[in-house]
């Protein structure tokens, strides 16, 4: 009796995740790009959100921490570099530190620039192509979803740092203010 529920439940494990596979819309690609979009929304309307003046304010008095502009510098310098991975390219970025830029306009073209070059690597991946081992490069051999899943997991990790200033400046962030839209 054990082994025949045993069968029966590892069968209806195998019928769901068949079924899930091939449910639209549900998948590593779609995953990806869902996930990418909302980044994308939040860190374009978070460097939006606060004055020029601001761009040169960062939290605490630590040396190393970036200004809230350099975050958005940083950012960008990394899709760049993830991006130009995924695509297996060269990073168009190469030798530039985009942390060094001073306006807003800068940081801001900065960041939209570096969304434009990673567009086409997230709006085209499929499942299958997720699973392309890529060569080399600083991770060794991995698969295409490695690098984009890592773009995503940085670039949310530092909106939780722009986050973290836009609440010391009492403004509301994007993915709170636009929660339940």
């Amino acid at each position: 009796m054990a082994k025949r529920v045993a069968g029966w439940t590892l069968g209806l494990v195998f019928v769901g995740v068949a079924a899930f596979a091939q449910t639209p819309g549900i998948g590593i690609a779609a995953d990806l790009q869902r996930n990418y979009g909302q980044l994308k929304t939040n860190l374009t309307a978070a460097a939006d959100l606060v004055a020029e003046a601001d761009y040169g304010f960062k939290v605490g008095s630590t040396p190393e921490a970036r200004t809230y502009g350099q975050l958005f510098g940083h950012i960008a310098n990394a899709q760049f570099g993830e991006c130009a991975g995924a695509k297996q390219v060269a990073n168009p970025n190469q030798g530039t530190n985009l942390e060094q830029l001073t306006t807003k306009a800068e940081f801001v073209k900065a960041l939209a620039d570096s969304f434009a070059f990673c567009d086409d690597a997230f709006s085209s991946v499929s499942d299958q192509s997720a699973l392309e081992v890529l060569p080399g490069g600083r991770r060794g051999p991995h698969a295409r979803a490695t690098e984009l899943y890592a773009l995503i997991a940085h670039s949310n990790e530092m909106y939780g740092t722009v986050a973290a200033y836009l609440r010391s400046r009492n403004i509301v962030p994007p993915s709170t203010a636009n929660r339940g839209r």
